[in-house]
């Protein structure tokens, strides 16, 4: 089970009090996003801006980590750095989306600091800026294909064009998909078993309704990615 953000009831998304909580509530893995600051230091938070989470006109990239950590959010929260999460939980495992071009690198950086190669699964939409992280990295790491591979192996797969499906799929452990990709439905069991016969696990995002945990689990899915990690555990174990 998969916390996405952690678990944000009564704190807010994507800090160290959500991340607590959504272990406590049986997490095996903890889902987060990095933007770099001005200051070139990576924080977890999902959007560039600050609107939604803080209710602040401004965007990630233009306040420096001083200014970053000084706006309240719920709960007496605050955006965590990468590295103060990798030093607060140093046995968690985390999926990490690499939200932008300039944290590619801090990201790598802490991860690197931290010696977490082996409990950070490295994400990204773009393709682009998650390899230039992995080559930073300097050994190693877990990693999930971006929108370029999964546009490649989803129709492969669905056409039993397997060695295609394999062959964009070759460099990535996991692949981490919503219900439809490309109008095509995944969430078929026939679609899981042919895309993890390309040695790749399959991850659901973002499913909070149990009786839809449940199904997928059922169908062969690996991992499910939710913000209701407390049903998710309560319902599945």
């Amino acid at each position: 089970m998969i916390a996405h953000r952690g678990l944000a009831l009564g704190v807010a998304e994507n800090t160290l009090g959500a991340f607590r909580a959504a272990l406590a509530a049986g997490a095996t893995h903890l889902e987060s996003d990095a933007h770099a600051t001005a200051d070139g230091i990576a924080v977890l938070v999902h959007d560039e801006d600050l609107v939604r989470v803080a209710g602040v006109d401004g965007h990630v990239a233009d306040q420096t980590l001083a200014q970053l950590q000084a706006i309240p959010l719920e709960g007496s929260e605050r955006i965590p750095t990468l590295a103060e999460f990798l030093e607060a939980f140093p046995e968690a495992r985390l999926n990490l989306d690499v939200k932008s071009e300039a944290a590619a690198a801090p990201v790598a950086a802490d991860i690197r600091e931290a010696g977490a190669q082996d409990r950070v699964l490295v994400a990204s939409f773009g393709s682009r800026r998650r390899k230039r992280a992995l080559r930073l990295l300097g050994r190693p790491a877990p990693t999930s294909a971006s929108v370029t591979q999964i546009l490649v192996a989803v129709p492969a797969a669905k056409l039993g064009l397997l060695p295609l499906a394999r062959l964009a799929l070759r460099s990535v452990h996991a692949v981490q998909l919503p219900l439809r990709t490309a109008g095509i439905r995944i969430d078929t069991a026939r679609m899981i078993r042919r895309l993890q016969s390309c040695g790749v696990e399959v991850h659901f995002w973002t499913i909070n309704d149990p009786a839809e945990m449940q199904r997928l689990v059922a169908l062969g899915a690996d991992g499910i990615v939710t913000d209701r990690v407390d049903l998710a555990v309560s319902l599945l174990g």
